[in-house]
């Protein structure tokens, strides 16, 4: 006897190839009915005799294609209405409040990669080639559902022969909305943004390209496989003759050069204004990539994974890489090609590529050829574009394995977008008996690595990496993001959230909009994005290191330990605060950090001191007098300070050249070889002191103790004085860094019996850092939690912002 289901199948099920495959397991099964995209998944109707439906159930929750994930499935029992076949229906705008989730871009699959490179296949060479398990997804969307008519795919009509593909159930390319071929597809384009115009001349001395007009430059556009395959051999002669090509990728153009010829480097870095911060490479394959860096199984996989992260990966110490291209550090970022393009390109050039970002130093990543073309034309030589818009601008992500026990591993994310956003993050239910259960609420970020976050029942959906809010075309990108966030999943925000910070820019935004606000302290914040990733409540030990955060008492915070549950904090110890002369100015000039640490430590007079004075010459009076008469001169807890004031005073970075850099160096500078020294090592201690409360004071604003890290930098002046080397005393600072986490740790289990400790702020990029207190708290019995899905940097605060205001705010209108 027949019976039907209606089945409604929710996740990450539009993009990945599913509907096709529910047809061919249909047929299995005996299956009759049909399947169809709607806005809040795939709906299924399924006639068959009882035990064929629970196999076909059964088979879509565990062998879905392996780019979906099935999130949950709803069955509902209705009348058989005696179809005889099963089919794909088109795609039904469901009457739905909720959306489904959105796949983000895959890269080229093996199938694909094997016809690429076949010269008897129709799509030989052809740089956009897709199928339903590989291709853009999210970066070419306007709309749900996925299909064809609301991406960019839309300016193209499919030839007869991808049309026959894209309607046969049996083909690979079933129902894959990108497919395309020469015939009907996107088209490479190629600008040559120099003066001599070398390039075109010899292209066009060969070929008979369509020519038009692109940002103002003449362009030469490719219609068949030879013309094609020209432009890409002309990008790789410039690439191989040193010059610096913007190519057009999945979310954004890349800036390209031989990673091995330092005057190519040079003169990007030059013309980027990037000065010290290293580039991102692509090599063709692993084996390539273990040329240069130790590469591990869990490496190799993420290197390989349909996301195509940038991961950071070991050196080899016998390899010497090119000057300019990661100077002075101890990783190096690698990628594997995520696109067809990147697969030609990076074969026929046979090595190392600098990728970094196609933008101006500080704007967002360029993804409009004709935009490009003129914001790019004083760094790259040649552009080669292509007439697929991108809908949505996506960075690379970046990534790294950390090594945090005894055969354990973690993976720590130092910039998430594209391959991983908008993959939704689980949100922590509202409090029992708190209205609006369904609200949605949308949390601004921070103003540095911004990212923001729009929240539904259960889930979070954090941006792609931002950038800085410091300049008119972020805001607009941020703008621009948000709307088609809003728009692509539904979401109607009734509260906001922000950081308490008033001068933020997005906190300034927040206060504008006509929507109840919560403002959330900035490292409570941090330190519930990784509780709610690790599905913590609380309370636990939140030790929250970065570089600036404001703080409840109008100061700077930065390295604090916190109490936390998910609604609120206790302050329970903070660094002993440090004057900072010259505020902001302080950071970009880190020996005025190290003055105002001397100066609070009272160790301008130690002989080992003098070289940092002399540096700095008539800057120390200045920073003396600032301090003393209290001109622009605020007080900071922040361990990243800390660090950079290290940094400085050995002389390891004086003059940074972008954030972070005194203390990437200084971490770099580690000495690992170095026998240690337990006795010398134990001078390097911070030392616990009992705060001084006021009756003004509050749990919120004034810590039970205060950590003096005076002892420290004596420690350190008297080793330079010794003549100890830099790399010892680099790491015995970063020991004492750990023993300080171990230190908070056990105050917390001493006063509250708490022996959950999370880690997150920007200071915890450091491998080194993070690597050693996590596998000393577990060696101690502690719990330790980071952030996963989320960087620890600025990028998880809209998540914490969120995951704060829906617990503390009682009362929110329901959900539209």
């Amino acid at each position: 006897m027949h019976e039907a289901l209606d089945i409604h199948v929710i996740g990450i099920v539009q993009g990945v190839g599913f509907r096709p495959f529910v047809y061919r397991i249909a047929s299995t099964h005996n299956i009759c009915g049909w399947v169809l995209n709607a806005t809040d998944g795939v709906h299924i109707h399924a006639e068959a005799a009882s035990d064929d439906l629970d196999a076909f159930v059964m088979e879509i929750s565990e062998n879905a294609p392996a780019a979906a994930r099935v999130e949950r499935i709803k069955m509902d029992e209705v009348p058989v209405e005696g179809f005889g076949v099963f089919q794909i229906r088109f795609s039904d705008d469901v009457d739905s409040n909720a959306t489904t989730l959105v796949s983000p871009d895959l890269a080229t699959c093996d199938d694909c990669l094997a016809e690429l490179f076949d010269p008897d296949n129709r799509r030989y060479h052809y740089p956009f080639i897709n199928c339903t398990n590989c291709g853009p997804r999210f970066t070419i969307m306007r709309a749900l559902p996925y299909d064809r008519p609301q991406t960019s795919m839309s300016e193209f009509p499919m030839c007869p022969d991808c049309a026959h593909e894209y309607a046969d159930p049996a083909d690979r390319r079933f129902h894959a909305q990108p497919d395309a071929c020469f015939d009907c597809g996107p088209r490479l384009c190629f600008v040559d943004m120099t003066q001599q115009g070398e390039a075109k001349a010899q292209l066009l001395g060969a070929h008979a390209f369509q020519k038009d007009q692109l940002g103002g430059s003449e362009a030469l556009w490719a219609t068949n496989v030879s013309e094609s395959d020209a432009l890409i051999d002309a990008v790789v002669s410039l690439l191989k003759a040193g010059s610096i090509v913007a190519v057009k990728g999945l979310g954004g153009f890349h800036l390209v050069c031989d990673a091995s010829n330092p005057a190519a480097l040079a003169n990007l870095r030059k013309r980027k204004r990037r000065e010290g911060k290293a580039f991102a490479c692509m090599v063709a394959s692993v084996e390539d990539a273990r040329a240069f860096c130790l590469v591990s199984e869990e490496e190799e996989r993420l290197l390989a994974s349909p996301a195509r992260p940038i991961v950071l990966l070991k050196k080899k110490p016998s390899v010497q890489l090119a000057e300019g291209l990661a100077d002075g550090l101890t990783e190096l970022g690698l990628m594997l090609p995520a696109t067809p393009l990147q697969h030609l390109i990076v074969r026929a050039f046979g090595g190392m590529l600098v990728m970094t970002s196609g933008n101006v130093h500080d704007e967002p990543i360029q993804t409009d050829d004709a935009q490009a073309v003129s914001a790019l034309a004083g760094i790259a030589d040649a552009l080669l574009g292509n007439n697929r818009a991108i809908l949505s601008r996506y960075d690379d992500s970046v990534l790294r394995v950390l090594s945090v026990g005894e055969g354990q591993t973690a993976v720590q994310f130092i910039r998430r977008a594209r391959g991983f956003a908008p993959l939704p993050i689980a949100l922590p239910a509202r409090p029992e008996g708190a209205t609006g259960q369904d609200a949605c609420l949308f949390a601004t970020g921070p103003e540095q690595k911004n990212t923001f976050c729009y929240t539904r029942p259960g889930e979070a959906f954090v941006s792609q990496h931002i950038g800085d809010m410091e300049n008119v075309a972020t805001n607009d990108a941020w703008l621009e993001a948000k709307g088609a966030y809003a728009s692509l999943l539904r979401l109607n925000p009734v509260a906001v959230a922000c950081d308490k910070h008033p001068e933020y820019l997005t906190s300034k935004w927040a206060s504008g909009q006509d929507l109840p606000v919560t403002a959330v302290q900035h490292h409570h914040a941090h330190i519930v994005s990784a509780m709610a990733e690790n599905g913590l409540e609380g309370p636990v030990c939140g030790i929250a290191f970065d570089g600036t955060g404001y703080g409840e008492d109008g100061a700077i915070w930065g390295g604090e330990v916190l109490m936390a549950n998910l609604a609120t904090f206790e302050r329970l110890a903070n660094f002993a605060y440090i004057p900072l002369p010259g505020g902001a100015a302080a950071i970009k000039h880190p020996m005025r950090c190290a003055y105002g640490a001397l100066w609070a430590f009272d160790l301008l007079e130690h002989p080992a001191a003098k070289g940092l004075l002399d540096a700095m010459g008539d800057e120390a009076e200045i920073c003396d007098q600032m301090i003393e008469r209290g001109l622009n001169t605020p007080y900071t807890s922040s361990v990243g300070r800390l660090f950079d004031a290290a940094s400085a005073l050995l002389g390891v970075c004086t003059q940074p050249t972008y954030e972070g850099e005194g203390a990437v160096l200084l971490e770099a500078a580690i000495d690992h070889a170095a026998q240690a020294d337990t006795e010398a090592a134990a001078a390097y201690r911070v030392e616990v002191v009992k705060n001084t409360a006021t009756e003004n004071s509050t749990a919120l604003d004034t810590s039970v103790v205060l950590f003096d890290a005076a002892p420290l930098f004596k420690a350190m002046l008297d080793d330079m004085a010794a003549g100890v080397s830099v790399g010892v005393i680099a790491r015995r600072f970063h020991d004492a860094m750990v023993e300080v986490i171990v230190m908070s740790a056990q105050l917390a289990e001493a006063a509250y019996g708490v022996r959950t400790v999370v880690l997150s702020g920007g200071v915890f990029m450091n491998r080194y850092l993070m690597e050693h207190a996590v596998s000393a708290l577990g060696a101690l019995g502690y719990t330790a939690a980071m952030n996963k899905d989320l960087p620890p940097n600025d990028a998880c605060i809209s998540y914490g912002q969120a995951v704060v205001a829906l617990r503390t705010i009682d009362t929110l209108p329901a959900g539209e």
